[in-house]
């Protein structure tokens, strides 16, 4: 299974990024392999619309199977990341990475 976070950096120790649109990366988690890669957002800081939806553009082409951050995306990111069937819980804003990873393994996000 593939996790993605939105992150502040691109280690398990990073915090989280409560901004889903303008998060400023995002770490994938591969469960399989044990591996993290990472994807630079911070371009999308500069666009004045559409962030969410760039940022979901980016995820579809990523393939996660499960999303965890903490307010979650907006309407319009909502509706391209439903086309995925992706899990997507929220509420690790104030967490790390690995803190948010073992929320998430607890059952202590909320899924939307």
């Amino acid at each position: 299974m593939k996790i993605a976070f939105t992150t502040k950096g691109t280690e398990w120790n990073s915090p989280m990024d409560a901004r889903f649109g303008r998060t400023e990366f995002i770490v994938i988690y591969d469960e399989e392999t044990k591996t993290l890669s990472s994807f630079d957002n911070r371009a999308i800081e500069n666009e004045a619309h559409g962030a969410g939806t760039a940022t979901s553009k980016m995820l579809f082409e990523l393939k996660p199977d499960v999303l965890i951050t903490g307010n979650g995306p907006g309407q319009n990111a909502g509706t391209v990341l439903k086309k995925l069937n992706l899990k997507i819980f929220v509420g690790a804003g104030e967490m790390t990475m690995k803190g948010a990873y073992e929320a998430y393994k607890h059952a202590k996000l909320e899924m939307i």
